[in-house]
């Protein structure tokens, strides 16, 4: 059985020979991936000689959850990766492996459900394939040579998924204990900032008062704070304050 580790699934789309299947195997392995999908595989399922090749991986072959058609092999996922080194022509979004990997462990830490596929070994995954995606993984390789083989493009989405998967833990972590500022907190922050500037002067000319203090309002909201920074930040302006009064 799969682990119980959230993660992306990895969809080989029309995968041409077992070898490639078995070594997509070990390089998800490698990186702690065991969310293995086959659409149609041109030589049938299961896949003797996708054994040897897998390594110590066997287990995500004996677990691989086999489609007939993308759409059933993506239709649970609310974001979907398609891997291409070509230019489609297409209206999406295109990532780097690493920005699409850092996307996908966000969404899937916020509860989503998150596929990447792969396409056959000789010309990729087609139009119609990639037209089921919600945005494009699209590695920067030689353009005089930009094929890369199954598992050659596995293992690299692989080792940005641990990395980004990663990180995102460590923040985890950094949070433990912690808790998101409210609304209202960070309300209070941004009038009582905006108050303080007010009376220093800040806003001028007055015609770009309102543009500024809108600014200010944006920035406050872009920041992920905690309800201990926005103590801090209330206390760093009342000391400024109070300083300067002294003064």
């Amino acid at each position: 059985m799969p682990s119980d580790v959230k993660q992306p699934a990895f969809v080989l789309v029309r995968p041409q020979m077992g070898e490639n299947i078995g070594a997509a195997a070990r390089a998800m392995w490698n990186f702690g991936l065991d969310r293995m999908r086959l659409v149609s595989p041109r030589d049938g399922w299961p896949n003797p000689s996708s054994v040897a090749m897998a390594s110590g991986a066997g287990r995500l072959l004996d677990d691989a959850v086999l489609s007939e058609d993308v759409a059933g092999a993506v239709g649970d996922c609310d974001l979907v990766f398609a891997t291409t080194a070509r230019q489609r022509g297409m209206t999406k979004p295109v990532y780097s492996p690493e920005e699409a990997m850092r996307a996908a462990a966000e969404r899937i830490a916020q509860g989503g459900r998150v596929a990447v596929m792969f396409g056959p070994e000789r010309a990729g995954l087609e139009n119609a394939d990639v037209a089921q995606a919600n945005a494009i993984i699209s590695v920067p390789v030689n353009p005089e040579f930009p094929s890369l083989n199954l598992a050659q493009c596995v293992l690299l989405c692989g080792y940005e998924w641990r990395r980004a998967s990663a990180e995102i833990e460590a923040r985890r972590d950094e949070m433990a204990g912690a808790a998101w500022a409210s609304g209202i907190e960070v309300e209070k922050l941004a009038e009582h900032y905006e108050q303080r500037l007010e009376e220093a002067g800040f806003f001028f000319p007055d015609h770009k008062a309102p543009a500024m203090k809108l600014t200010l309002r944006n920035l406050w909201s872009r920041m992920p704070l905690t309800s201990e920074d926005v103590r801090t930040l209330h206390g760093i302006l009342r000391q400024m304050v109070r300083w300067k009064e002294r003064g």
